[in-house]
C-alpha cells in the first residue's frame, strides 16, 4: 500500500496517496448497539455529502482506521452514510500505525 506519513503529537498518521492501492474493508472496534442514539439523529440531518466530506483526512471529524481497517475514530460519521449505500471503505483515511500508540 503506497503510503504517505505525517508526524503529530509523537504519532505517526498515514494517509492514502494512490486511489489505485486497495484498502480494507472498515470495521467498528465496537458494535452499533453502542453508537450514541442521539449523534447519530444529529448526523442524520446532514447531508451525504457533508459527511462524506467531513471524513476526509485533515477534518476535524475525518475517519482514523488502523491499517486492518478497524475504525479508531469516525464509526458515528461512518453508520450514516453507509446505511445510505454510501461505498464509505473506498474513501480516503487515515490510518494509525498501532505500534506508534
Amino acid at each position: 500500500m503506497d503510503l504517505g506519513g505525517v508526524e503529530s503529537d509523537g504519532v505517526r498518521w498515514l494517509t492514502r496517496i494512490s486511489s489505485q492501492d486497495p484498502l480494507p474493508i472498515l470495521k467498528a472496534l465496537q458494535a452499533d448497539e453502542s453508537l450514541i442514539p442521539l449523534r447519530l439523529a444529529q448526523l442524520d440531518q446532514l447531508s451525504t455529502e457533508a459527511l462524506v466530506q467531513s471524513l476526509a483526512p485533515g477534518q476535524r471529524d475525518c475517519l482514523k482506521t488502523r491499517r486492518d481497517g478497524t475504525i479508531i475514530d469516525g464509526r458515528h460519521h461512518v453508520y450514516i452514510p453507509r446505511r445510505r449505500e454510501v461505498n464509505v471503505d473506498a474513501l480516503p483515511h487515515e490510518i494509525l500505525l498501532k505500534e506508534d500508540l
